[in-house]
C-alpha cells in the first residue's frame, strides 16, 4: 500500500516561492501575452499617464498666460538663402522620426521570419534616425539657448512659460529617444550574435524585436501629439 506524503507547511511556502520565481524567470504566457510584452505594455501606460500630465500642463499654462505666446513659426523658423522658412527644422525631425517607424515595423517582420541579419540591420537605421532626430534636437537647442536667449525661467520672445515647458516637454521625449537608441542597438547586437535563436518558441525568441518596437513606435506617437500641441498651435 502506497502511502502519499503531502507537503508540510514549513516546505509548501519555499516551493511555492520556487514555483512563482520559475515562471517569471521562463517568460511563461499569462491570458497568451508573454511576461516581457505585457511588462512593456505596463510601462508605456505609465509613460503615457507622465506624457499626458505635461501635455496637459503646458496646455493649462498656455491658455492662462496673459502674456503673448510666442509665435512657433518665428521662433522654430531657419534662415536659408536669406529667407526665413517657418518649422523647416521640425518638418524634417518629423519625417525622420516617422520613417523610423516603418523600419522598425520591417525589422520586426525579419525577426519573426528568422531573417536575423536583415532584422539587425533594419534596427541599425531605426537607431540612426533616433540619433539623428536627438542631434537636431540639439541643434535646435543650442540656436534657442545662444541665439535667441530662451531660458526656462524667461524669454524675449513673449510669456517665460514658454521656455520652462519647451524644454521640459522636448527634453523628456529626447530622454527617451536617447534610451531607446541605446536599446535598439543592444538587441540588434545580440540579435546579429544568436543570443535569440534558442527560445521557448519553436523557431527562436524573436519576440524581444517585437517588445523594443513597441517601444520605439510609443515615442514615434508621443512626438506627434508634441508636433502638434506645441508647434503647430
Amino acid at each position: 500500500m502506497n502511502t502519499v506524503i503531502s507537503p508540510t507547511p514549513a516546505t509548501a511556502a519555499p516551493n511555492r516561492w520556487r514555483q512563482l520565481v520559475a515562471d517569471w524567470s521562463s517568460d511563461r504566457q499569462a491570458f497568451q501575452v508573454s511576461w516581457g510584452k505585457a511588462m512593456m505594455w505596463i510601462f508605456l501606460l505609465s509613460d503615457t499617464f507622465i506624457f499626458s500630465c505635461f501635455l496637459t500642463g503646458y496646455m493649462t499654462v498656455r491658455i492662462s498666460s496673459t502674456i503673448p505666446w510666442p509665435n512657433p513659426s518665428l521662433v522654430f523658423g531657419l534662415r536659408i538663402g536669406g529667407a526665413e522658412v517657418p518649422l523647416l527644422l521640425i518638418a524634417i525631425m518629423t519625417f525622420i522620426l516617422i520613417s523610423s517607424s516603418g523600419t522598425m515595423a520591417m525589422a520586426v517582420n525579419f525577426a519573426y521570419r528568422r531573417e536575423r541579419a536583415k532584422a539587425a540591420i533594419l534596427m541599425f537605421v531605426t537607431a540612426g534616425f533616433g540619433a539623428c532626430f536627438v542631434s537636431m534636437q540639439m541643434f535646435e537647442w543650442t540656436k534657442l539657448i545662444l541665439q535667441e536667449g530662451v531660458r526656462p525661467w524667461g524669454n524675449p520672445m513673449g510669456a517665460p512659460q514658454f521656455g520652462s515647458t519647451f524644454f521640459m516637454i522636448t527634453g523628456f521625449h529626447g530622454l527617451h529617444v536617447t534610451a531607446g537608441v541605446i536599446y535598439l542597438i543592444t538587441v540588434a547586437v545580440r540579435l546579429l550574435r544568436g543570443r535569440y535563436d534558442e527560445g521557448t518558441r519553436a523557431g527562436g525568441n524573436y519576440q524581444i524585436v517585437e517588445i523594443a518596437g513597441l517601444y520605439w513606435h510609443f515615442v514615434d506617437l508621443v512626438w506627434v501629439f508634441i508636433f502638434a500641441l506645441f508647434y503647430l498651435w
